[in-house]
């Protein structure tokens, strides 16, 4: 099913309930890729995988909804590598190639306990724990 109306907007009862939450361009992007990858590839996983790559490039899921990233580009291992058999471990919408700076702002904001003395992959972790606790209590 279409996730675009005809105006080019987002349909907001297609969209995942972190996008919801989430600013306008957020919604377009992920609905504009989705329904072009279904084009491609028909409905289904595929086309819900193209549609988080295309957002992840330019947001980042801070707690139960996505914002815009300072830099586009990928966002973590599997982003970079691309393709149907991409390779490396997602960071679930966290930007894992953000400085550690912004990593600490990101955990700061989510109030995770510890933050000051984690390294960036411990801040990479705890933030996705977050998120995943955030989105499910939402």
């Amino acid at each position: 099913m279409p996730k675009t109306t005809r105006q080019g907007e987002a349909k907001q009862s297609e969209l995942p309930s972190t996008l919801k939450k989430s600013d306008a361009k957020a919604q377009r992007t992920f609905a504009k890729a989705h329904d072009s990858a279904v084009e491609s590839y028909g409905e289904g996983r595929r086309a819900h995988r193209v549609a988080y790559s295309a957002l992840k490039h330019s947001y980042e899921k801070v707690g139960d909804h996505w914002e815009a990233k300072d830099h586009k580009g990928p966002s973590d291992a599997r982003a970079r590598s691309g393709g149907p058999n991409a390779k490396g471990a997602t960071a679930e919408g966290v930007d894992a190639n953000a400085s550690k700076k912004h990593l600490l702002e990101v955990a700061r904001r989510l109030d995770i306990r510890g933050r000051s003395t984690m390294d960036k992959k411990e801040l990479v972790n705890a933030i996705e724990k977050e998120n995943r606790k955030e989105t499910r209590k939402r």
